[in-house]
């Protein structure tokens, strides 16, 4: 056993006594791929989702220095016709690519070359006579190896893409490490007798040159494009739910903090980290760390790409925004308008993607979050401002003050909303969201909410054991705010509601322009209780 040569199941042992879900599906999916022309998963997926656990079950399963069946025999894998077939049977090659950046900068060196002496002294001590000395190619050392009789090697390579993160403007060290993976995996002929399988995984899919992969052997899965692996990029609904019930948590309280993210197969997934964390601590908080990615956000997000801004402000207000995701170089540094950044806040966590649509939006309440904090400051004061004025108003809403609640949304609307098309539903809808976004603390606040006979524009439900009125809001233009909350009613948007009869709100909302046609930017608003 060593430390990068088959590294043995301690990581995945450790990982099968704490809270743990059955994710050996994946093994099978790659158990499928052995034996044919390629053999090679690239599955990349943000932090806190996973990606070192698969790692280490991984090395687990395959390591053939080690006995793995009990920890495997009771999950999913272990009833596959070729469970056996592949357990325990190929020599392992696993690290993740920050550590040796981290060995290369501590010893003055080329991470690359660190590297490769690394793994090369590794496999002349466990296969002595096997390589020469003399030897400096990774991919010719392990064909020796096999052709001296050995098992087929598995490759399990996290934070695949740290180089491209770490030396973003070393364009000459990306385009060398690029050719060293080509050198293991893209000799098909040598790759064929050496390379049983590989799993890469990290933040960045594979880098493109122009329209390319530069590794096109490899099974690409995305955030935005997960395919037949999209229950493997978190947890499920049904992991989610059945943890819940054993640990006896609030499925509803985590479903509004976590969910979020979902896939053309309808399917969502949360975050495993936020919900392993939120089951230990048993409280619902926002665990995002405080990681380069963190102040990656933060910096994209102050550059207004093409109208980049504008589409944070609406995402802030509840919407969703268009974006091509096809552009995208798949580094941080080639960004020619805001789709790129907002394909790189999609496989950053930041973001999720809806693909039947084309649109990104924020997933749920801990990103939600994240973005607050991130708008803090710089060139988003006003935004800052209204989302801490929001619990004033939130106030003055359930006191029914009608003139001060048409005040601050027709200044928030103004402000919030400068720069995009002001005379729009959804722009006062966006408005209202962020007017209201202390509210998310005590309701789950639901756009176009399904009730009687039609939708209303937001209703208000209170979260469990939240001691609060309920309300439902209705938004008009060039109309008044009778009329809106005549619709409410008529509507019987309120049906839905009716547990909260005696602690219900209509809130109608409407804003106009003068008999002249010009943007008066004037608000009204009516309150009535039922």
């Amino acid at each position: 056993m060593g430390l990068y040569l088959n590294p043995g199941y301690d990581g995945f042992e450790e990982i099968r006594r704490d809270i743990y879900v059955d994710k050996t599906g994946l093994i099978v999916f790659i158990n499928n791929l052995i034996g044919k022309p390629k053999p090679l998963v690239c599955f990349s997926r943000p932090r806190r989702f996973g990606k070192t656990f698969d790692a280490d079950m991984l090395c687990a399963y395959y390591d053939r220095t080690c006995d793995s069946h009990a920890l495997f025999e009771d999950l999913e894998v272990g009833g596959s016709d070729d469970f056996t077939t592949h357990l325990n049977k190929y020599n392992v090659i696993s690290f993740d690519l920050t550590g040796f950046i981290s060995d290369a900068r501590d010893h003055k060196s080329n991470v690359l070359d660190e590297m490769q002496q690394t793994l090369l002294e590794e496999i002349r001590e466990a296969f002595p006579g096997c390589v020469s000395d003399k030897e400096t190619s990774l991919g010719k050392a392990l064909y020796a190896v096999v052709a001296r009789g050995n098992a087929k090697f598995v490759f399990v390579i996290d934070e695949w893409d740290a180089l491209f993160r770490e030396f973003k403007d070393d364009k000459q060290l990306q385009a060398d490490y690029i050719l060293f993976l080509r050198g293991i995996f893209k000799n098909k002929d040598r790759t064929k007798k050496t390379i049983a399988a590989a799993y890469m995984t990290g933040i960045l899919p594979v880098k493109k040159f122009g329209t390319e992969s530069a590794l096109s052997d490899f099974k690409e899965f995305t955030m935005a494009e997960p395919l037949v692996l999209s229950r493997y990029v978190g947890f499920t609904e049904e992991d989610v739910q059945l943890l819940c019930n054993t640990h006896c948590v609030d499925y509803e309280a985590m479903k509004q903090w976590y969910d979020g993210y979902s896939f053309e197969n309808g399917k969502s997934v949360y975050s495993p980290n936020s919900v392993v964390n939120a089951m230990n601590y048993k409280a619902f908080r926002n665990y995002w760390t405080q990681t380069e990615t963190f102040e990656s956000l933060k910096r994209y997000i102050n550059e207004n790409y093409d109208g980049l801004k504008d589409a944070i402000i609406l995402m802030l207000g509840g919407q969703r925004v268009k974006v091509d995701i096809s552009t995208f170089q798949n580094d941080i540094t080639s960004f020619e308008n805001k789709d790129d950044v907002l394909t790189l806040l999609i496989h950053l966590g930041y973001l999720a993607y809806d693909h039947a649509t084309k649109e990104v939006y924020i997933p749920n309440r801990e990103v939600a979050e994240v973005f607050q904090s991130s708008v803090k400051g710089g060139k988003w004061s006003k935004v800052e401002q209204a989302i801490n004025e929001s619990e004033k108003l939130l106030e003055a809403t359930l006191r029914e003050d009608v003139e001060a609640v048409a005040s601050a949304l027709e200044r928030i609307h103004e402000e919030c909303t400068s720069s995009l098309e002001y005379n729009d539903e959804n722009s006062l809808a966006c408005a209202i969201y962020i007017a209201y976004y202390a509210a998310k603390n005590y309701y789950m606040m639901v756009r176009e909410f399904p009730s009687g006979k039609g939708f209303a524009d937001y209703a208000f439900i209170p979260g469990r054991g939240m001691d609060k009125t309920a309300m439902v809001i209705e938004l008009k233009w060039k109309k008044d705010a009778d009329t809106a909350v005549k619709q409410i009613l008529d509507n019987r948007y309120h049906g839905v509601l009716n547990a909260y009869f005696g602690n219900l709100l209509l809130v109608g909302i409407n804003y106009d322009k003068d008999a002249t046609g010009k943007k008066t930017k004037k608000h009204s608003c009516v309150i009535r209780k039922i």
